[in-house]
């Protein structure tokens, strides 16, 4: 998770960073998770149908098209959106502002995969392999319903807690005066209200 030098200590719930040689070692890993990974997010569609080809069917490499990075995990985003009850649209933005839909990204702080988990934020969500799409998009979904539900439904206020950290809102009583967050809110909302355009068109 992105946060600005001001609160860097508190690192999610006041949870201390990784040191150094545990982030590399977590940066090695993530790095020979790559290219199984890349398999995964880099599918192929069938061009015009928007599907697979039927087994065994020959078809051309020119036929087929791979699935851009913000349509590869849309199935999980609507797995989590409709478990943890949150719009679609605020998953899919949160996750292209921290991870740029990168499931093997580590922050320098060590924050983990497509939802930017801290490790101990993590293993309270349940999620036990960070770099595993499915469960870090769960994870975040729910830490993402848990800030929604303690700040009355107020997206600005758990937007800004998914980046600052909920003790620092909890201090303003607002939006906190960091200006990485305040861009991060920003983009985030910006993000949806496209998204709920282009879903209108």
């Amino acid at each position: 998770m992105r946060r600005g030098p001001e609160r860097r200590h508190e690192d999610r719930r006041g949870w201390p960073r990784l040191q150094p040689d545990r982030r590399r070692s977590e940066r090695r890993k993530a790095r020979l998770r790559t290219l199984l990974l890349a398999a995964a997010t880099t599918l192929f569609a069938h061009r015009g149908a928007g599907i697979s080809p039927k087994p065994g069917v020959s078809v051309s490499i020119s036929e087929f098209r791979p699935v851009p990075p913000d349509e590869a995990y849309e199935d999980l985003i609507q797995e989590a959106a409709g478990t943890y009850d949150l719009d679609p649209a605020l998953i899919r933005a949160v996750m292209q502002t921290e991870s740029s839909f990168n499931p093997t990204v580590v922050s320098r702080v060590g924050a983990q995969g497509l939802m930017q988990l801290m490790p101990a934020l993590a293993e309270e969500m349940g999620v036990r392999d960070s770099f595993d799409p499915r469960e870090n998009i769960m994870g975040g979904a729910r830490y993402l319903r848990e800030l929604l539900d303690r700040f009355r439904g107020n997206v600005r206020l758990a937007l800004a807690s998914y980046n600052a950290g909920p003790t620092a809102v909890a201090k303003y009583g607002r939006v906190p005066p960091f200006r990485e967050t305040q861009r991060y809110v920003k983009q985030i909302q910006h993000l949806i209200a496209r998204d709920h355009a282009d879903a209108n068109n």
